[in-house]
């Protein structure tokens, strides 16, 4: 659909686990990460371009990489959903703070990287050395983001959905999340777009403390089937209120309604930032 873009995070949202971390664990390298983390002030992405450093030191490759990623897990319903809304002509995009080569290589081998317009994340490459580099999007030492929001130095998601709308004013946005990072980005959407926190996830925690600061529709969700469900439910609605002749031929079964209410969020206890 030419007027409805669908922003995914990666991490939590897309597959079920944290990337970073299960790269880590998967390969043997908690012990180390867990040092790095309290000896380092550094921010997470340049902690793991520090781990990836050592983990190639100590003789673990790119295909060992690869290897890991390709067993990421993901819940079985995540992927036909998003196959759903790309064939219901939805823009599908990215906005991650796990970076290039994570996400493009759980997209490619799940076969659906070509679905996707645009991935915003942490640049992460192959350099001559064969190691894998992992750099921050916005560049903190020198030119720092200044977002007064939870986000992390090295991205603010909000910076990314500004850029969008100002490109594609006349689209309406489904943004899914589940993190402190999601927070900023909901708090950028309009009347007209929709925000999805993952229930009983820091982002879902720090709406419900105020939900009246979303101005977008907030449809919560729990895991990959209620994904699919919810986002399902919400782009039909848009098409059908287009053009009812052209619902049926995306979606071949049941979609049930979802709460667009901000009252249906609970008042969250407070967490620390």
């Amino acid at each position: 659909m030419e007027g409805l873009m669908v922003v995914f995070d990666f991490d939590k949202t897309i597959i079920d686990c944290d990337s970073d971390e299960w790269v880590v664990t998967e390969l043997g390298f908690t012990p180390l990460f867990n040092k790095l983390l309290l000896v380092d002030t550094m921010p997470f992405n340049t902690i793991m371009d520090t781990l990836m450093k050592e983990m190639h030191k100590q003789g673990i490759t790119i295909d060992d990489i690869v290897q890991v990623l390709k067993r990421v897990p993901i819940h079985p319903r995540v992927v036909p959903a998003i196959i759903s809304a790309h064939a219901a002509g939805c823009d599908l995009r990215i906005v991650s703070d796990a970076n290039t080569f994570f996400i493009e290589t759980v997209l490619d081998h799940l076969g659906v990287k070509d679905y996707f317009s645009e991935i915003n994340t942490n640049p992460g490459y192959v350099d001559q050395e064969g190691r894998l580099r992992i750099l921050p999007l916005h560049d903190f030492t020198k030119s720092p983001h200044g977002c007064s929001n939870p986000c992390p130095p090295n991205m603010c998601k909000g910076l990314v959905i500004k850029r969008l709308l100002r490109e594609q004013e006349s689209k309406k946005i489904i943004y899914l999340g589940d993190g402190l990072g999601d927070y900023c980005p909901s708090l950028m959407l309009r009347e007209n777009d929709h925000v999805m926190p993952r229930k009983n996830f820091p982002v879902y925690d720090l709406i419900s403390r105020n939900p009246n600061l979303i101005k977008a529709k907030i449809h919560e969700w729990e895991d990959g089937r209620d994904l699919e469900r919810v986002l399902l439910s919400i782009i039909q609605g848009i098409i059908s209120i287009r053009d009812d002749s052209n619902v049926a031929q995306f979606f071949n079964h049941e979609i049930l309604p979802v709460t667009t209410s901000h009252q249906a969020l609970p008042q969250a206890p407070r967490i620390p930032v």
